[in-house]
């Protein structure tokens, strides 16, 4: 595998997710950007923005396995991960395995259920196992987790602490459509069928791509880039809580798939960019401000390294 076929790869699985769903073609890219660094991913938009085809899409043209679970107020740990079954043709337990084995995860409104359940997610998204009767299973690989809320309905939702939303690599806050989709979303009655998405990779080759990213080069200035732009939302005067060295070492990693995604072997002050706001918006506390907005403010304020070199190797700062 080379860079060309991951640069391919990820163009026809935008194409693909775009006959079912379409208008979120970055979005498809940041998913597809995170499934390669073993990360999950928080959704939040109105209802109705087809979030959940893009998850059944995107894992569709993948030929990954796909599950949903929708949270509620009643659900159990076990509803997750699963539980012992009495079986009594054989006259023994065995196990039940839960939604959470299959390689994308859909965990609708996640904020709806008890924080023990938003717990037993969380703990599988970090170790990539889960623990049924004392006994830990291995979850598939790849495996990625993404959660939904909806930014509205806030009665009789436990919202996610802190310590667990930085456990999600990116936060996605999906908007509407442009009008010219929004009226070929009424026009085109094909769009929202995901079963007329076709795959196009498989689950070995994006194995094989997440090896790729570790041997993406990134140059010192690049790391101290991100270091800094972090650091920096820890002595804004609008934040009331900075982010973590987490935050920091997830964009480095992220920034590594995205320039893997655009057909490079090195990470550009640019790939920064564009992923801050997603790696950081769920990470910060602001006073009275819009986190964006902040970001957005660190960002231009933040002195940018400069390719000096063909290669993207040997920075200078601006």
């Amino acid at each position: 595998m080379d860079l060309d076929y991951v640069k391919n790869a990820v163009d026809s699985v935008v194409r693909e997710v775009s006959k079912a769903v379409i208008g979120y073609d970055l979005e498809v890219r940041l998913l597809f950007g995170c499934l390669l660094v073993g990360g999950h991913v928080l959704v939040e938009g109105f209802p109705g923005l087809a979030k959940t085809s893009l998850a059944k899409a995107f894992a569709r043209t993948l030929g990954l396995s796909f599950s949903r679970v929708q949270f509620t107020p009643d659900l159990l740990p076990s509803d997750i991960t699963g539980s012992l079954i009495f079986n009594p043709r054989v006259g023994d337990f065995e196990v039940r395995l839960g939604p959470i084995f299959a390689n994308i995860v859909l965990a609708d409104e996640i904020n709806r259920a008890p924080p023990k359940v938003q717990s037993a997610l969380l703990e599988a998204m970090q170790e990539g196992q889960v623990t049924i009767a004392g006994k830990p299973h291995e979850l598939p690989k790849p495996f990625m987790v993404i959660a939904t809320q909806n930014p509205i309905e806030l009665e009789g939702t436990y919202p996610l602490p802190e310590a667990q939303l930085d456990r999600f690599t990116i936060r996605i806050l999906m908007n509407y459509p442009s009008y010219d989709d929004e009226v070929l979303i009424v026009k085109d009655t094909r769009l929202g069928r995901v079963d007329l998405v076709n795959k196009v990779v498989d689950s070995q080759d994006i194995l094989d791509a997440m090896k790729l990213v570790d041997k993406v080069r990134m140059d010192e200035s690049i790391a101290r880039y991100i270091v800094s732009i972090v650091r920096a939302t820890r002595s804004h005067p609008k934040v009331r809580l900075g982010a973590s060295p987490r935050a920091a070492q997830m964009l480095g990693k992220l920034a590594r798939a995205w320039a893997l995604l655009d057909g490079r072997d090195y990470v550009i002050p640019d790939d920064v960019k564009q992923l801050a706001p997603y790696v950081l918006n769920h990470r910060i506390i602001v006073t009275n401000d819009d986190p964006l907005r902040v970001i957005n403010e660190i960002l231009e304020k933040t002195p940018t390294p400069m390719m000096a070199k063909a290669l993207g190797m040997g920075y200078s700062n601006e």
